[in-house]
């Protein structure tokens, strides 16, 4: 009987245990070691007497992964997209809506950062189109260029704020290839063709490629629905919290040891699936691949805290989805989402609110207990929304190392990665430390993954090659 260990029980691995019992021939055994809690950061509490989510809470509906699996696991009926509000962005202060048409924060037009930048910051957004930019290729920091090409305003009210949002790090560290690869790509493209070049020119083609209709979608539920489905059409045996020590190779296969050092269990197996945080795929790579262990020592983390809130049903939030914040505003989160006001299903009831701390560098901002978290959240709702009603329910949810950051030279990290596993027949990568950290990203590496474990059991011959998600 085909064995293959799903070595992480969060939504790559969970994907790729279903996704690997509907390619595989029936008889075949799936284990998936999972030392803490299926389902990863996908979790779903009781909050004032509902479903809310505490881990991610929606998935790009632009990209066909997530949909695609929600509708084959038959939860099309459960999919919901946000409310027509939309976001802000708090500014010296106050609070200003986010501005449309931008790609990360990159403007396409930068007459319409009007409401967000000053005289002197708007007039410098303005001139970029028309300055010369030699474009080399490679991997720059996002902030670097964006501050270089269209000042500092723009990179501190408008990228970084974004870009935290979706990574909890810096514009100044994070790599543009990696987080805005569309924009590179456009980059890349005008470069060889000999065209002027500039990033407003780049965006505008980015959001020219793309498709109208909603751009995020959630489950009715909370995402444990999705967790519950595919868990239990897995046909996987779970063993869950047992740490996965090392990997050995074996004849015809793999050993993969679990459990306590002083006495492992020993999981045999044709085929082995990681879909790990970077420090655990660096840890079990390195000993089979110093070149692969080595690019993923250097995908960092980032920790952060999910504070949610229900108040009472009177209270009344502002008419938006919720307010980003760049790292210079002076409040203690980096997000606040108005739930009740971001999703229908969530309204009527409790009046339901998150906030995301802390960010990449700055762990004295998660260095102090639950109450004092809850506490400062409040004061920023009461800075942010006019909210000073005390909640009738709090739950904060720590995510300790729970983000990849795709740093400057991440592509070439990855490939690193993925080129090293693709000479260790029978083991296969997938997670948010490769192409993506959003759900649906993680969906499409799991799915990549799990496709290239059933070609070697198939070929029987070890031979997997080289994949992207």
């Amino acid at each position: 009987m085909t064995h293959v260990v799903v070595v992480g029980g969060g939504i790559s691995g969970l994907t790729a245990a279903y996704r690997l019992r509907t390619l595989l021939p029936a008889p075949a055994r799936i284990t998936v070691v999972e030392q803490a809690v299926v389902g990863g950061k996908l979790r779903t509490i009781g909050l004032g007497g509902l479903a809310y989510d505490v881990g991610a809470e929606t998935f790009l509906v632009r990209r066909p992964e997530a949909v695609r699996l929600v509708t084959e696991l038959g939860l099309a009926g459960r999919l919901v997209h946000p409310t027509p509000v939309t976001p802000g962005l708090r500014i010296a202060g106050r609070t200003a809506a986010l501005p449309a048409g931008t790609v990360l924060g990159v403007p396409a037009d930068p007459d319409a950062l009007a409401g967000v930048l000053s005289a002197g910051g708007l007039a410098r957004a303005r001139a970029e189109r028309d300055r010369p930019l030699a474009w080399a290729g490679g991997d720059v920091a996002v902030g670097g260029i964006v501050t270089e090409r269209f000042g500092a305003e723009v990179t501190e009210r408008l990228v970084d704020p974004l870009l935290g949002g979706v990574y909890a790090g810096s514009a100044d560290r994070l790599g543009l290839r990696a987080t805005m690869p569309g924009l590179a790509a456009e980059l890349d493209a005008a470069a060889r063709a000999g065209r002027p070049v500039s990033l407003t020119g780049a965006a505008a083609a980015v959001l020219r490629d793309g498709s109208g209709g909603p751009v995020f979608g959630a489950l009715a539920g909370g995402m444990c629905v999705l967790v519950d489905a595919l868990r239990d059409r897995a046909g996987a045996e779970f063993r869950v919290g047992l740490p996965v020590r090392a990997l050995h190779r074996a004849s015809g296969g793999w050993r993969v040891e679990i459990g306590a050092a002083p006495s492992p269990e020993f999981l045999h197996a044709d085929a082995v699936l990681l879909a790990v945080p970077p420090p655990a795929l660096r840890r079990l790579l390195a000993p089979l691949s110093p070149a692969a262990g080595t690019a993923a020592a250097g995908i960092d983390v980032a920790s952060m805290a999910v504070v949610a809130l229900a108040f009472p049903p009177q209270i009344v939030l502002p008419a938006m989805s919720g307010v980003l914040a760049g790292a210079a505003e002076p409040l203690h989160a980096k997000a606040v989402t108005y739930s009740s006001r971001k999703w229908a299903h969530l309204a009527g009831g409790p009046v339901l609110v998150r906030a995301s701390v802390g960010r990449h560098g700055d762990a004295a901002a998660l260095q102090v207990d639950d109450q004092e978290l809850i506490r400062r959240v409040l004061d920023d709702l009461a800075a942010l929304a006019g909210v000073t009603a005390k909640p009738i329910d709090a739950v904060v949810m720590r995510w300790g190392g729970g983000l990849p950051q795709y740093a400057v030279g991440h592509v070439e990290r990855v490939d690193t990665i993925e080129a090293e596993v693709a000479g260790l027949p029978g083991l296969a990568v997938a997670g948010a430390a490769l192409h993506g950290v959003g759900v649906a990203a993680c969906i499409g590496t799991a799915e990549a993954a799990a496709r290239h474990v059933m070609e070697h059991v198939r070929a029987g011959d070890g031979s997997i090659g080289a994949w992207r998600g």
